[in-house]
């Protein structure tokens, strides 16, 4: 028989974070898999890190942070493959996965190449966004109010139109994209509205009212504006 597949959402970075079913299928692991930017340590597996089984097998996916995405499509293939083989021989593997698996996170790219072949679930994790709003104070939505999130990539103009009609507002992937996503804010009269999180969860975090942010931003970090009432209230 073929083993399952676990994709198992890890939190926002504190690894008290992790549900307890997460932890259990982690410790109990004999293979794991995680992605890692090419040429760096893996952040979903350093929350992990004293979850994992001391001998466990890991299957470590190299995945470039570049624009194209022929490169990391690829290293997603070569991924998927070497845990099909796995899977094959009968052994269950858990991938680890930052947040939640399938809220912009890398598992779903595995989900896609093979679920029609094997048994996969899928175990929800906290997302950045919960954390952020927890540990920034700050409630999202309440009653029929509706939650916008936004990914900071998307062109000025889009930005724009989207926050102008929302209520409250979600900016992640804000990383190099502060400068403009903060002008857009600035423009719409919105900044006293704002708050921006840096790492949060996790050792350095920093919030701050956006007029405060940093110059640069790390790509885990977060812009939350709310309409209502005073963002620090």
């Amino acid at each position: 028989m073929a083993g399952k597949l676990y994709g198992v959402g890890l939190g926002p970075g504190d690894p008290e974070l992790m549900t307890l079913k997460a932890h259990r299928l982690i410790s109990t692991a004999r293979v794991v898999a995680y992605p890692a930017l090419a040429g760096s340590d893996s952040f979903a597996r350093a929350i992990a890190a004293a979850a994992i089984p001391e001998g466990a097998r890991e299957i470590v996916m190299d995945v470039p942070m570049t624009v194209e995405r022929g490169p990391a499509q690829a290293a997603y293939d070569a991924g998927a493959k070497r845990i099909a083989e796995a899977l094959e021989a009968g052994e269950d593997v858990i991938c680890l996965c930052e947040g939640d698996p399938f809220f912009y996170g890398s598992f779903m790219y595995l989900y896609a190449r093979l679920a029609d072949r094997f048994e996969v679930e899928v175990v929800p994790g906290v997302t950045s966004i919960t954390a952020c709003a927890g540990r920034a104070g700050l409630p999202l939505a309440a009653r029929n109010e509706r939650l916008t999130v936004l990914p900071g990539p998307l062109p000025e103009a889009e930005l724009r139109d989207r926050i102008e009609g929302a209520e409250s507002v979600v900016v992640m992937k804000v990383g190099r994209h502060l400068a403009k996503i903060r002008g857009v804010i600035d423009g719409l009269g919105l900044s006293d509205r704002a708050v921006y999180v840096e790492r949060a969860s996790l050792p350095g975090e920093r919030i701050c009212p956006l007029s405060e942010a940093p110059e640069k931003a790390p790509y885990f970090s977060m812009i939350l504006l709310t309409k209502g009432a005073d963002p620090w209230l």
